[in-house]
């Protein structure tokens, strides 16, 4: 009660208090005192309410009169949001918990709705999400998935690279399929550029790799990266001023070609291209990071869109099969140039089982070695084919010590499963508990593959189901067996399992909601 008064009226009724012989309590009949002690009286605000009318009586005696409707508003403002509040202001975070498709995309679709900004941080034309939408089906590489929003602003931060050609070419299937995105899509003039010959160069590097190659997408993205990281690189701003961009991209090119003999590279055509579109890019550059700091402060809700994944990380992945950035959580913070006190919200999104395109140790992988198989039965039900390459996902079995490494490194506030759908059918289900080496339980993370390739999983089973769960809509409308799945998950991981994915369609999605605890 006494945070509803002012710091002056706390001390007068105090004062007249003591000078009276009576207290605060005394304010309450006995039988109002025993209502409060018992709960018996309807919420705290009505007891509050009681409790401000009578101290306004006071205050008005005393000299201090206080508004008793302010202090009415002050105290429901401690009462706790509903389960089903819309988004806060801020910035919140959808990432990839595991080595990437996981399905991101959709739940940025979902969420997206509800917030004035979306945002890329990291990565470049090398990711990809798949979103369906009233059966229509986009695909997007380097644009937010947010875009399908049309009271979103996109935004591709500086953290991204970006490889102009595509980004057209992907900006005009989306106006082909009727999304209006101008004046939407703003990229930052601090991000680098990705030239046709930096995708060259990365076919050729990994043609050299032989059977140690890395599997890449051969987007160009690492040796664009590598050009930033070595300051010979090119960002987007500098294209508006075109004779600093030429002179920087020539010198570019004649490095790279003395670099790599054989490879050539038509300067003149390569100009003559940046030129035609430089006032086309140029409406959409813009300093991104005043943008997104100024949204913030004016109260905007932001939600930044995470490419690949955490075991995708250039530093906690498993490298050298990683990708060259950090699609992390300390992307958010350099990728966009934000604090880190902004960030509130921060979703790991993880497939009930586990996929990985490319090269690189898999633990809990299931060879598709017949029509019987697990590992045939999760790609071919959970259509595991690379948005960007096309080339058939590796499937295994959910590995919580891989997640609860994610966890860790991202401190995600809650988990969205997704793909639970693709279980169905199965009588019994495994999920990877923890890993031996030599014997001993591992406590971390292997940094060394070679460990990490010979470590054993010990499995737990757990029962399946067979009843269709697409039309599910609330968590009690799984079956029981599929409910103990989502509970145990959320257990090992000690992450709020909040969205469950029960199909592909925008609509096939339990959302659990806010207010509930791990019990």
């Amino acid at each position: 009660m006494f945070r509803l008064l002012s710091k002056q009226s706390q001390a007068a009724v105090v004062a007249a208090s003591a000078a009276s012989g009576f207290t605060i309590s005394s304010l309450m009949t006995s039988k109002e005192e025993s209502a409060v002690a018992s709960c018996e009286n309807p919420t705290v605000v009505d007891q509050l309410k009681e409790i401000a009318d009578r101290v306004n009586s006071i205050e008005k005696t005393l000299g201090t009169v206080q508004d008793s409707k302010n202090s009415i508003k002050k105290a429901e403002a401690y009462v706790a949001p509903s389960s089903n509040s819309k988004a806060k202001s801020g910035i919140d975070v959808v990432l990839g918990g595991q080595w990437g498709d996981e399905g991101k995309g959709k739940l940025v679709d979902i969420l997206s709705q509800e917030y004035d900004v979306c945002a890329r941080v990291a990565g470049g034309s090398n990711a990809g999400h798949t979103i369906v939408v009233d059966g229509k089906k986009y695909k997007f590489h380097l644009l937010p998935s947010g875009v399908l929003n049309p009271d979103a602003t996109c935004v591709i931060g500086n953290g991204v690279v970006i490889h102009l050609p595509s980004f057209l070419n992907e900006l005009d299937n989306l106006a082909n399929m009727g999304v209006d995105y101008k004046g939407r899509v703003l990229m930052s003039d601090r991000a680098h550029m990705v030239f046709d010959f930096h995708q060259e160069v990365d076919g050729m590097a990994e043609s050299k790799l032989g059977r140690n190659k890395i599997g890449t997408t051969k987007k160009g993205i690492g040796p664009a990266y590598a050009s930033k990281i070595s300051r010979n690189g090119i960002r987007i701003g500098d294209l508006q001023n075109f004779e600093y961009f030429e002179e920087r991209f020539r010198s570019l090119a004649e490095a790279t070609m003395m670099a790599y003999p054989g490879l050539e590279i038509d300067i003149e055509e390569q100009l003559a291209f940046y030129k035609s579109i430089a006032e086309r890019v140029g409406d959409m550059t813009v300093d991104t990071i005043q943008y997104t700091n100024e949204a913030y402060h004016n109260g905007q809700k932001i939600l930044v869109e995470g490419a690949n994944a955490t075991m995708l990380d250039i530093d906690f992945g498993t490298y050298p099969y990683v990708t060259s950035s950090n699609p992390s959580i300390g992307s958010v913070l350099t990728g966009l140039g934000v604090s880190p006190n902004k960030v509130s919200g921060i979703y790991g999104t993880v497939k009930a089982y586990c996929t990985r395109v490319g090269e690189g140790p898999f633990p809990t992988e299931q060879i598709p070695d017949g029509p019987d198989s697990i590992g045939h039965h999760l790609g071919t039900v959970g259509a595991e084919f690379g948005t960007t390459t096309g080339r058939q996902r590796r499937c295994g079995w959910l590995d919580i010590p891989q997640m609860q490494y994610s966890v860790l490194i991202n401190g995600f506030t809650a988990v969205n499963l997704t793909k639970l759908d693709v279980l169905t059918g199965l009588d019994k289900i495994k999920i990877g508990v923890a890993y031996k080496y030599n014997g001993k339980y591992l406590k971390s993370m292997p940094a060394c593959l070679k460990s990490y390739s010979a470590a054993e999983v010990e499995y737990e089973i757990m029962e399946g189901w067979t009843e269709d769960i697409s039309k599910c809509k609330k968590f009690e409308d799984l079956p029981p067996a599929a409910q103990k799945y989502v509970l145990r998950v959320q257990e090992l991981l000690g992450v709020p399992v909040r969205w469950i994915g029960v199909g592909a369609g925008r609509d096939e999605q339990i959302d659990r909601g806010e207010g509930w605890d791990l019990k």
